[in-house]
């Protein structure tokens, strides 16, 4: 989206990055403020802050982490030196405002529309199915890092259900990219986004991801099939005690 709508010029990659991730953000938020007033709804995002947050952290790491110390640990994963980043900080801030703009857009105004007018399992198929168009490179990888990019937003969908708070599925976005991308250099964001760690995939690309890295691991696969199934059954005990 960025590269179609006006950004900042400038010859500073961390600037120019940066202004082609606030002006979709902010077009989103206004979208979203405009069909909120129109509609009178509200979208969930600070119910029970604190402990949707803690979730937010703890479901995030997990994700990430363990996948990570697998592929270390089996020499799957190795990490070859510490790069240099300028504007670190910056670059961060600008993968913050595509996950929020991301998860405004799928699971925010659009899934609790789609949700009210019809169900949660229609409101979740096509939400699920824009998210993984969104991340259409995947799609010429191979059949694991698609399941992966559908895994990961069923999971989080559940996991929205569960908080009923858009922060939690937010944290949990932002801890896999901006850790897993510009920290580890394992995830794949766009091309311009540095890497701190610079890390070599080696062995059975089943394990590895081969050219997708970890987001084309079957390690991730299986955790994100797990959180999927634990964070339904939440969801499903959570439903059966209200009501």
């Amino acid at each position: 989206m960025g590269s179609i709508l006006p950004t900042i010029p400038s010859n500073n990659a961390a600037i120019w990055r940066f202004g082609a991730e606030l002006v979709p953000f902010l077009l989103i938020i206004s979208i979203t403020l405009i069909f909120c007033i129109i509609d009178r709804k509200t979208i969930h995002i600070f119910n029970n802050i604190f402990f949707n947050i803690c979730i937010g952290i703890g479901v995030g790491l997990i994700w990430l982490l363990i996948p990570t110390l697998i592929l270390i640990l089996t020499g799957t994963m190795k990490i070859l030196k510490v790069n240099y980043v300028p504007s670190l900080w910056l670059w961060i801030i600008s993968a913050f405002l595509n996950i929020i703009m991301q998860e405004l857009l799928i699971r925010g105004y659009l899934y609790q529309l789609i949700k009210e007018n019809y169900n949660v399992i229609t409101s979740t198929i096509i939400t699920t199915t824009l998210f993984t168009l969104m991340h259409g490179g995947v799609l010429t990888y191979g059949i694991i890092p698609i399941l992966n990019i559908i895994t990961m937003s069923l999971f989080m969908t559940a996991i929205l259900e569960y908080t009923n708070s858009l922060v939690t599925p937010i944290i949990i976005h932002s801890i896999w990219n901006i850790v897993g991308s510009i920290i580890l250099g394992s995830v794949s964001l766009a091309s311009d986004y540095p890497n701190l760690l610079e890390v070599n995939f080696l062995g059975n690309k089943l394990l590895s991801g081969g050219l997708c890295k970890l987001e084309g691991s079957i390690i991730v696969l299986i955790v994100n099939v797990l959180l999927l199934i634990i964070f339904t059954e939440l969801t499903r005990k959570k439903f059966k005690r209200s009501n």
